[in-house]
Order: structure tokens, then C-alpha cells, then sequence
């Protein structure tokens, strides 16, 4: 893959990223994704009921999780069961996992890109 090819596809994956996490970006989208792995379906007024949200705020939500891609609705006349798409959660996993395993190799204890003695050894102190 040339340098063309990579960016391009590096960027469609930034953007593919950022819809994700912009669609579970509120804590009542997050509770309703909470609630459907909790479930292997859900209809959706027992997430209405779950969530103590109106039924039209809860439908906003479901539009965004769906659009996402995160979340599928099936009709099944006269409800609609939601379950969770996990493939489509698949880049945001894969993409949590790398920081995570960045993290724990670099070791990482105190929050900086750098551990605190290494930074002193390298600059100097402070003071």
C-alpha cells in the first residue's frame, strides 16, 4: 500500500472512529448499549422503561445508535427488538486495545508520555 493508499484509508478509519464514539457520546446511549448486552434483544419499550426517558427521547437515541451502525432494529409487527451490532464496535475495540497495550508496555504509571525520572534524567530538574 503506497503512502496515497494509507492515508486515505487511515483517514476513512479516523472518521469510521470518530462517528462511533460521537454516537456513544451520552450517558443515555451509553446505558441503552449497557442494557442490550446485558440482553441478547431488547424490545424497545422495556428499553423506554429501563432508561426512565420519554419513549420519543429513547427513539432519538436509538436513531443515533443505529445510524452508527452499533445498534440493529428488527420489526417484528407489533414491536421492534434492538440487539447490538459488535462487528460494527470492532475498530473501536481494536483501536481501545492498541492504547491499552501501549500503556502497559511503555509502562505507564503516572499519566505523562514519559515516565517522572526519565524526564529529570533527560531535562534536568525543575527547580
Amino acid at each position: 500500500m503506497n503512502t496515497i493508499q494509507k492515508s486515505t484509508a487511515e483517514q476513512a478509519s479516523n472518521e469510521e472512529l470518530a462517528a462511533i464514539a460521537k454516537a456513544l457520546a451520552h450517558p443515555a446511549r451509553i446505558q441503552i448499549v449497557r442494557l442490550l448486552l446485558s440482553r441478547s434483544s431488547c424490545i424497545g419499550g422495556e428499553i423506554t422503561h429501563e432508561l426512565a426517558l420519554a419513549q420519543s427521547t429513547v427513539s432519538e437515541h436509538l436513531r443515533i445508535l443505529k445510524t452508527a451502525g452499533i445498534v440493529v432494529g428488527e420489526i417484528e409487527h407489533p414491536r421492534i427488538c434492538y440487539s447490538l451490532s459488535i462487528q460494527s464496535l470492532q475498530s473501536l475495540i481494536q483501536f481501545l486495545s492498541a492504547i491499552g497495550q501501549q500503556y502497559q508496555s511503555e509502562n505507564l504509571t503516572d499519566g505523562l508520555c514519559c515516565p517522572l525520572q526519565k524526564s529529570a534524567e533527560q531535562f534536568g530538574s525543575c527547580s
